[in-house]
């Protein structure tokens, strides 16, 4: 099997593509006098299908190339984005980088207008191109059948399946570079169930860093299609949830979603180093209750965030954030943690090549304690359990947020009763984490299906959490 290395060099600097010596000569002269900057290289291959209603709805290929070259100067940065790989495309953004040693900053995207998609690359390390059409296409009719043979209340069956093998290099001045390989595959079943002139919607997604196969074997989309109409059948049974300030309890895995907005953005090192995050100049101090331990983690085999090095070359790694309600560590990449005087974290992602790297999350999760979750739960004598969670909203200044739940219940006496719909929570990231009186001991990582977005970039990014006891947190409802 090829390695990463020569992946990359084989796409980026074969016959057809830059030369290797006129690229570091002109990255070289490019980044003289800057403190930092690299030329970041990428190729990548993207499927999506949709599956609705027994028809194909939708089938798209896409293949992509292109490079971005980023000069950094103090706190000024120029960036130069082209979407074909030729040494004059080069030479061009060098010269439009150079502008940051006189002061300058800015962006210059030099693509060309897109042209029609004629050809594609295909290698054997390809997970997405290892399974042919026809069987991703039978794979969604199976789903779509068993779906609808499983309960006669079906009335809409979405079924999405996405892929993308991306392939990476980057260059600093001076020769060093990094090259890493990148697979992403996603399953997605959403269903709708009608009763009674009721209609309400349950959904399952599942992915990784890994090629289909672990997602398109029968026992795995059966589980999924199974709990999507699980949750659609809950949702029927649902009323409306009730408002007012409450102890709530949160369920494991992919609700750690709320920790990751309400608290992981604030972690940042970009927001931290400017002084706009709600924990700015909060190291070393509680920020937290006692046990509450939050890491990031982009070393996690085949997860969703994970990586093997950040999109700047840098290993990434376990860093911890918040340790027994600490605050202990800021996420950074290269220039904040230069501007910070501390070492990268290998945290600097970017959507693409026509971005430039920021401080992001990779896999970020709290870790366990011992109670379980039936302790947590009986120790409330009124409240809400959300099991799950839809959409958000997050401040990070403030650090105020919005979540809604998608599959919440009453909590009475000690027991979860009546699931409810409409619950939102309301709260404070930093008050929030205060609040937290229970930890379970049942830490999970989500399925594999988060995408981050901040200043307009979306990355894949992985969440969890084990289940948690916040004493008091409002709940906005629909109850009249």
């Amino acid at each position: 099997m090829e390695s990463s290395r020569a992946i990359a060099n084989r796409l980026f600097f074969g016959a057809s593509a830059l030369d290797a010596t006129a690229t570091a000569a002109v990255l070289d002269d490019a980044l003289r006098g800057a403190e930092d900057g690299e030329l970041y290289l990428e190729h990548t291959l993207t499927e999506s299908l949709t599956f609705d209603d027994g028809v194909l709805k939708s089938a798209s290929f896409d293949a992509t190339q292109g490079m971005g070259l980023r000069a950094v100067l103090g706190e000024r940065v120029a960036y130069a984005h082209a979407s074909s790989l030729s040494l004059e495309n080069l030479k061009q953004a060098a010269a439009t980088v150079r502008a940051v040693h006189d002061g300058k900053s800015g962006t210059v995207n030099l693509s060309p207008s897109p042209a029609p998609y004629t050809s594609a690359l295909y290698t054997d390390e390809d997970p997405v191109l290892a399974v042919p059409f026809e069987e991703k296409i039978k794979l969604l009719q199976e789903i779509d059948a068993y779906v609808r043979a499983k309960d006669a209340r079906v009335r809409q069956v979405t079924v999405s399946l996405f892929g993308q093998w991306q392939v990476v290099h980057i260059l600093r001045s001076g020769g060093a570079s990094a090259s890493d390989v990148r697979p992403l595959v996603r399953l997605n079943i959403s269903v709708v169930l009608e009763e009674n002139g009721r209609m309400e919607r349950g959904s399952s997604g599942a992915g990784g860093r890994t090629g289909y196969a672990p997602f398109i074997i029968a026992p795995a989309w059966k589980r999924q299609s199974d709990e999507a109409l699980r949750q659609a059948d809950v949702n029927l049974k649902s009323r409306p949830a009730p408002a007012g300030e409450m102890p709530v309890v949160l369920g494991s895995g992919w609700p750690g979603v709320l920790l990751h907005e309400a608290v992981g953005h604030g972690l940042e090192g970009d927001f931290n180093r400017k002084k706009t995050s709600v924990y700015s100049g909060l190291m070393g101090q509680r920020i937290a209750a006692p046990g509450v331990t939050v890491i990031d983690d982009g070393t996690m085999h085949e997860r969703r965030g994970s990586l093997s090095v950040d999109d700047e070359g840098t290993p990434t790694g376990r860093t911890t954030l918040i340790e027994d309600g600490i605050l202990v560590g800021y996420l950074q990449d290269r220039q904040n943690a230069r501007l910070m005087g501390v070492a990268p974290t290998g945290n600097g992602r970017r959507e693409s090549y026509a971005y430039a790297p920021m401080p992001r999350m990779t896999n970020t999760f709290m870790l366990g304690g011992s109670a379980t979750r039936e302790d947590l739960i009986k120790s409330v004598k009124r409240g809400v359990y959300a099991a799950n969670f839809g959409g958000g909203q997050v401040d990070i200044t403030s650090g105020k947020f919005v979540f809604s739940a998608s599959e919440a219940y009453l909590i009475e006496d000690g027991k979860v009763t009546a699931p409810i719909k409409g619950a939102t929570l309301i709260g404070n990231g930093a008050d929030t984490m205060k609040r937290v009186t229970g930890i379970g001991n049942d830490l999970e990582l989500d399925p594999g299906i988060g995408t981050c977005g901040k200043a307009g970039q979306g990355v894949p990014v992985g969440v969890g959490q084990p289940s948690l006891l916040i004493s008091g947190m409002t709940v906005g409802g629909t109850e009249v």
